[in-house]
């Protein structure tokens, strides 16, 4: 009663997965051991990208990047969910509805463009090496990563504008295990979410553009590696290239299944485990797929794990 009292009055109330008191306490659980093994590996990386003078190639900075978009992301959902589980409370307030709207959406966006320029900067080494340096430099670097952020913030705060503009009129339950915009879309006045739908068709048309040059850029280097006629230069260049497409596939096949598909009146458990693949999974996966299948990774993580020395003059790249 108290619960319902509070959605009515201002906030939220977050179903989660279960109300069966054990089954929130194992899914709290769950979560933490999740998040603390995501926050451990991207620290890693963070900190070896950071370090170690072998990986201060662009590639590695993009990749440090990365890592602190995905803490940044899984920050925002499964801290909350955590917490929610653990108080048998689902309720949240507007303002904390608003940030993670807010941020779930800059920091989304963020990582699609910086795979997009991921994906560029492997299409740069493999096609153009003699021309990679000058490509590639320090500064166009830099600058490439503020349009990252700065593109996903815009994102962030058109979405949120747009979303909470709208009127909810249906009771203010959300049948996620954090404030998702389809179903926040489900509890709104019928034709009230009509500029939701416009700046989701202008951010799908963006997603369908990086989209289209990622394929463009893997094309253009497959064809390139298949006429490298050394086996292990063959190998090195695959090393690199089939991790990001592992990622940028699962990453944007299970976003636009979920934001594309209609929201059921009714949501099941398989609404709940398609959010946590694209909410909870990619910042898991993203160290280890990037780490296991990259040699200079490994060995700066042996490095590291042995209390290895790092060697910190600076390069080339340092500036970035």
């Amino acid at each position: 009663m108290i619960m319902t009292n509070k959605t009515t009055m201002s906030g939220f109330l977050l179903m989660g997965f279960s109300d069966i008191r054990e089954l929130q306490i194992l899914q709290a659980l769950l979560f933490l051991a999740v998040y603390l093994f995501t926050l451990a590996g991207n620290l890693i990386i963070i900190i070896i990208t950071t370090v170690d003078q072998h990986l201060q190639a662009p590639m590695y900075y993009f990749l440090k990047h990365l890592s602190l978009l995905d803490l940044s992301f899984i920050s925002v959902t499964v801290p909350q969910s955590i917490n929610n589980s653990l108080m048998d409370d689902g309720y949240i307030s507007q303002g904390q509805c608003i940030l993670q709207v807010f941020f779930f959406t800059s920091l989304a966006c963020a990582e699609l463009a910086i795979l997009t320029l991921m994906s560029y900067d492997r299409y740069a080494a493999i096609c153009f090496p003699l021309h990679y340096e000058v490509i590639m430099n320090p500064s166009k670097c830099k600058w490439a990563i503020i349009a990252v952020w700065l593109s996903g913030s815009s994102c962030g705060i058109l979405y949120t504008s747009a979303t909470f503009s709208i009127t909810f009129c249906k009771a203010k339950i959300i049948h996620q295990f954090f404030c998702d915009i389809p179903q926040l879309l489900k509890i709104s006045c019928c034709n009230d979410y009509l500029g939701v739908i416009g700046v989701a068709g202008f951010m799908s048309v963006m997603a369908l553009i990086c989209f289209v040059s990622i394929v463009l850029s893997y094309i253009r280097i497959f064809s390139t590696v298949l006429r490298i006629p050394s086996a292990e230069g063959r190998s090195k260049a695959f090393s690199t290239s089939l991790p990001h497409i592992f990622v940028v596939s699962f990453y944007l096949s299970t976003g636009a299944f979920a934001f594309l598909k209609p929201t059921s009146d009714s949501p099941t458990a398989f609404d709940l485990m398609i959010s946590i693949f694209y909410a909870v999974v990619p910042p898991t996966l993203n160290p280890i797929i990037y780490s296991l299948r990259n040699e200079a990774m490994k060995e700066a993580f042996r490095k590291l794990l042995l209390g290895g020395q790092f060697i910190s003059e600076k390069t080339f790249w340092s500036c970035c």
